[in-house]
């Protein structure tokens, strides 16, 4: 009797040490599971913009990049462990090339889609904000109160920038007679030549007035019903499917948490998530 007991102590022992080694193993397992996790690559993704957009992508007093689409990527970063975001910085019309050229990974820079684009390029699919476009002239002009009163006029816009497409378009289609020129830097910038006269009007949103008032007096205001709502997204190459994948679950999440909106109501001055 005494012998069988001793045995069923050692059988249970057994099982016991086995069971321990087991769950010993299995935590070890799932330790090197997750140091493997956490022990892969990161990688990097440089993400081009532009500091010349008021409030959405620019340069502050402190000589910090943000705005916008700037502070959106960096709360996008954070949801991506396995991506670090690194800025690059450049003219606008340089993006699309830079992109193309492998130079950076993504634009974050209101881009709309076109037929252009579509062709060359992926968008992500979750929109981050409604782009409102509006003519815009000096504050002193009552003359032009639509797009229609454009006919004879002198519109400044960027080069390749979502306002000089919708713009060379409806001159194309409408037979419009719009005089279409694009803005450079310094004199030749577009709130210079509204102020001084030399240009009529442009294509830009409410936010970017009330900013450029309030930054540099520069005396603008809207007119007439937005020209388009168009919704606004992030621009990759066409093999940037993964990326794409991540961003759009990224935005998902900040949208239902209520980042996003935030977002647009503190650099935008309103909820710019929503059509207008």
């Amino acid at each position: 009797m005494k012998k069988k007991f001793m045995v069923l102590i050692m059988v249970l022992l057994a099982l016991v040490l086995g069971a321990c080694s087991s769950q010993e193993t299995k935590s070890t397992s799932e330790e090197s599971s997750g140091g493997a996790k956490e022990g892969t690559k990161v990688q990097k993704i440089i993400v081009g913009t532009g500091t010349q957009f008021p409030n959405v992508c620019f340069i502050d007093e402190d000589g910090k990049l943000t705005g916008y689409d700037v502070e959106l990527v960096r709360k996008i970063d954070e949801k991506l462990p396995e991506y670090e975001f690194e800025f690059k910085t450049m003219e606008f019309s340089n993006l699309l090339l830079s992109l193309e050229t492998n130079k950076i990974d993504f634009v974050a820079h209101q881009m709309e889609v076109n037929e252009e684009r579509q062709e060359k390029f992926l968008f992500n699919e979750e929109p981050y904000n409604i782009f409102p476009l509006h003519v815009t002239v000096h504050k002193d002009n009552n003359d032009i109160q639509s797009i229609k009163d454009l006919k004879g006029k002198k519109a400044i816009v960027s080069a390749t920038s979502n306002s000089a497409v919708f713009l060379e378009k409806y001159n194309k289609d409408n037979n419009a007679g719009i005089e279409i020129v694009y803005a450079g830097n310094g004199p030749d910038s577009t709130i210079n030549q509204i102020k001084t006269g030399r240009a009529d009007a442009t294509i830009t949103t409410p936010f970017s007035v009330d900013f450029s008032n309030d930054a540099v007096d520069a005396q603008q205001k809207v007119v007439g019903e937005p020209l388009l709502n168009s919704k606004v997204y992030f621009l990759l190459r066409k093999d940037e499917t993964p990326l794409q994948k991540r961003i759009d679950e990224a935005l998902v999440e900040l949208k239902k948490e209520g980042v996003v909106s935030e977002l647009s109501k503190k650099w935008l001055g309103a909820d710019y998530t929503v059509n207008f």
